[in-house]
């Protein structure tokens, strides 16, 4: 979900040799070439204007090419939200999935504090996001999670050794 600690991880695992590549960034990129505001509003309504008209992997099509020219044995993708943009990834890579919890108040003050352009501003546009992530099915995707930490109470770097330490498990 939203704030839970997927992009703090991504950026760990970048320090650490790893290639991430940010499926909301995709998203802001084309809500750049449609001259869209990067808003929380203008971005939900364009990610689901684009699972609407291509289908629910619309966005992981998006990542593709980034994926395929990549030198690393190891591409961190940052925000998958439903089974089918899983679907679109196991065709061109192996695909294994960390899910990453964290509370709903621990995730709000992770938004709060973090001031990108389409952090929630209060808490009604927070569970807005989070009941239009339930509905391009996330929750989904969470279930069916090969691994899972939890982020309630870990430091950044023990959330980062965490995942470092169970991609390297699946890398044996």
């Amino acid at each position: 979900m939203p704030g839970a600690g997927k992009s703090t991880i991504a950026a760990g695992l970048e320090k650490k040799g790893f290639k991430s590549i940010n499926m909301g960034d995709a998203v802001r990129a084309e809500a750049k070439k449609r001259n869209l505001d990067p808003t929380g509003q203008n971005l939900g309504k364009l990610m689901l204007d684009l699972r609407e008209k291509n289908g629910q992997g619309a966005v992981a099509e998006l990542i593709k090419d980034q994926i395929a020219s990549s030198k690393s044995d190891v591409v961190i993708i940052d925000g998958i939200r439903s089974n089918e943009e899983i679907e679109v990834l196991k065709k061109i890579a192996t695909v294994k999935l960390l899910s990453i919890h964290a509370s709903t108040d621990t995730r709000y003050n992770f938004l709060s504090t973090r001031k990108r352009s389409d952090d929630p501003q209060d808490r009604g546009t927070f569970n807005d996001r989070d009941s239009r992530e339930i509905g391009v099915g996330i929750s989904a995707s969470i279930a069916l999670a090969d691994e899972s930490i939890s982020n309630n109470n870990l430091t950044i770097d023990q959330l980062i050794e965490t995942a470092y330490n169970t991609i390297k498990k699946w890398l044996k």
